[in-house]
C-alpha cells in the first residue's frame, strides 16, 4: 500500500518542551467547568448550520472505549439533538479495516467510522468503501484547519477524512507524591531519565509502568526515541519505508530503548507485568495506591488525562507531567490523530462529517478532557485546564509544522494489528531486549511485506 503525500507528520509542540516540566492547572479530576453550558452548543448559539434528517437512523464506528467512548457520545446527542436524527455508537475492534470489511462484507456498513490510522484511510479508499467529503464538510475544513491536516485526510488530491482529534504523544506523566520521597525532578535528557530511574527504584517504586499487552503503545516510545536521536529525515524514510528497519539508526534507537526497557527493576511488575499490562490500567496503577503507587511515571499522549480523572488523583496537584525528554539533540513531539470517513452515500453521513468538521462538536468534547482537537477556531477556553489549554494552542500555532505516528502511517497489516508486524515484534522486544538484532530482522521482515518492496 502506499502511503498518499503527506508524511511530514511529528507535531511541533516547540513552546511546551521549550518550558520544560509542564504543570497542569490545578482542576481536580479534570473536570473544571463542567458545570457550564457546554461551548458551542444550541443553547448559545445557532452554530453550524445542519440539515433536519427526522428518523433516519446513523451508526458511528471507532475504537474507542471507556470514557473517551462517553465523551464522544456526548457529541452524537447534540448532533441527535440538532437533526432529529438517531445515532448508535458501534465499538470496533483493532485493525479497524479487518473489522469495517467484515461489516461492508455483511452487508451492514457503519455511516461514519472514525479511522486511528493514516493507512487504514487508504485502505478505505483504495478498497473504495470511502465516501468524498461533500461540499458542506469541505466548507468547515477550509474554513476551520490548516493545510497540513486537511492533506493527512486526502487521498490522492480527493478529501475523504476529517481529522476530527488529535494527540501530543511526547508526554510522561507522573506522580509527584513519588518524585518528591525519591528527591527526583523531572528530567529533560535521556540519560537524565535513566538516573531518575534509578533513583526512583532504588527507593522502592518502579520507575516506569509500561502497557505492553497494549503494541500500539510500544511502537510510540520507538518512536519517540528514533525522532529524537535518528533526526526528521530518517524519520520520514523510514515512516515510508525507504530505508530498512536493519539499518543502523534503528539499531541505535532499539539500543537506546533497550537501556530502559532491560532493567527489570525499572518496570512496574518486571517485563512480564509490562507485557500483561493494558493502557487504562498502566495509568491508573501509577495515580493509585498512595505514596506507593506501582510506578512512578508513565509514558503516552495527552489523553491520559482520560484515565487519570478515574482515580483521586488532583492534575496538577498528585498528577503532573514533562516532555518526553530529548535522546538526540532535540527532544521529540510525536502527534496522533483519528479521521472521520463517511462509509455511505447518505445525507446523514455528510451531516455528521460537517459536525465533526465545526467548532461545536469539537468543543463539546475538549470541556471533558483528554481530547485536543486540530480545528483552529476552537475556544481555548472549552478545555477543562491548563496542560491541556497549553497542548491545544501550541497545536494550532504549529501550523503544518508537524510529522504524524509512524506506524499509523503504515500499512495496517505492519503497523495497526495486535498480534503481527511492529506491533507484536515490539512486545517480543519489551520481552527479551537484548535480542536488537533479531528484532531488527524481525521488523524488515514484516514491513517489506506489508509495504510490498
Amino acid at each position: 500500500m502506499r502511503r498518499h503525500g503527506t508524511s511530514r507528520t511529528t507535531l511541533s509542540w516547540a513552546a511546551l518542551a521549550a518550558a520544560g516540566a509542564l504543570t497542569l492547572g490545578a482542576c481536580g479530576g479534570g473536570d473544571g467547568g463542567r458545570d457550564q453550558p457546554a461551548p458551542g452548543g444550541a443553547e448559545q448559539s445557532p452554530g453550524v448550520a445542519l440539515p433536519r434528517l427526522d428518523g433516519e437512523k446513523l451508526e458511528v464506528a471507532a475504537v474507542w472505549t471507556g470514557p473517551e467512548q462517553e465523551n464522544f457520545t456526548k457529541v452524537l446527542k447534540e448532533f441527535e439533538k440538532r437533526t432529529g436524527a438517531s445515532v448508535t455508537f458501534v465499538p470496533a475492534q483493532d485493525p479497524i479495516v479487518t473489522f469495517l470489511g467484515s461489516k461492508i462484507a455483511g452487508g451492514a456498513p457503519p455511516d461514519v467510522a472514525l479511522l486511528p490510522q493514516v493507512g487504514a484511510l487508504v485502505s478505505a479508499v483504495q478498497n473504495k468503501w470511502a465516501q468524498p467529503v461533500g461540499p458542506e464538510a469541505q466548507a468547515q475544513l477550509d474554513k476551520n484547519y490548516s493545510a497540513g491536516w486537511k492533506t493527512l485526510g486526502a487521498v490522492g488530491g480527493t478529501q475523504y477524512g476529517v481529522y476530527y482529534k488529535a494527540a501530543n504523544k511526547s508526554l510522561i506523566w507522573y506522580n509527584a507524591k513519588a518524585f518528591e520521597a525519591a528527591g527526583v525532578k523531572p528530567p529533560e535528557t535521556w540519560k537524565e531519565l535513566l538516573t531518575a530511574a534509578d533513583t526512583l527504584s532504588a527507593s522502592g517504586t518502579p520507575a516506569v509502568s509500561v502497557a505492553g499487552a497494549d503494541g500500539w503503545t510500544l511502537t510510540d516510545w520507538f518512536e519517540n526515541v528514533y525522532l529524537s536521536q535518528a533526526g526528521p529525515e530518517k524519520y520520514d524514510q523510514l515512516a515510508k519505508h525507504q530505508i530498512k528497519w536493519t539499518d543502523d539508526s534503528v539499531k541505535q534507537a532499539l539500543t537506546t530503548l533497550g537501556e530502559l526497557f532491560g532493567r527489570k527493576d525499572f518496570l512496574a511488575g518486571g517485563p512480564s507485568g509490562a507485557l500483561s499490562t493494558e493502557f487504562p490500567k498502566s495509568v491508573t496503577q501509577t495515580f493509585t495506591g498512595g505514596d506507593r503507587p506501582a510506578a512512578a511515571m508513565v509514558y503516552e499522549g495527552d489523553f491520559v488525562a482520560v484515565n487519570i480523572a478515574q482515580t483521586d488523583a488532583k492534575m496538577g496537584t498528585d498528577a503532573l507531567v514533562f516532555p518526553f525528554p530529548a535522546v538526540g539533540a532535540k527532544a521529540p513531539v510525536v502527534s496522533g490523530g483519528d479521521v472521520a470517513v463517511a462509509l455511505k452515500p447518505s445525507k446523514g453521513a455528510q451531516a455528521l462529517l460537517t459536525f465533526l468538521a465545526s467548532a461545536d462538536a469539537a468543543a463539546i468534547q475538549a470541556r471533558e478532557g483528554g481530547f485536543i482537537s486540530p480545528n483552529k477556531a476552537v475556544d481555548p477556553a472549552a478545555y477543562p485546564n491548563d496542560i491541556q489549554r497549553d497542548i491545544a494552542k501550541a497545536l494550532i500555532a504549529a501550523g503544518d509544522d508537524f510529522r504524524f505516528d509512524m506506524s499509523d502511517q503504515a500499512p495496517a497489516a505492519f503497523g495497526g494489528t495486535p498480534g503481527a508486524g511492529e506491533w507484536k515484534a515490539l512486545q517480543d522486544f519489551l520481552a527479551n531486549p537484548s535480542d536488537v538484532a533479531g528484532t531488527q530482522a524481525k521488523l524488515e521482515a514484516d514491513a517489506a511485506k506489508a509495504y510490498g518492496n
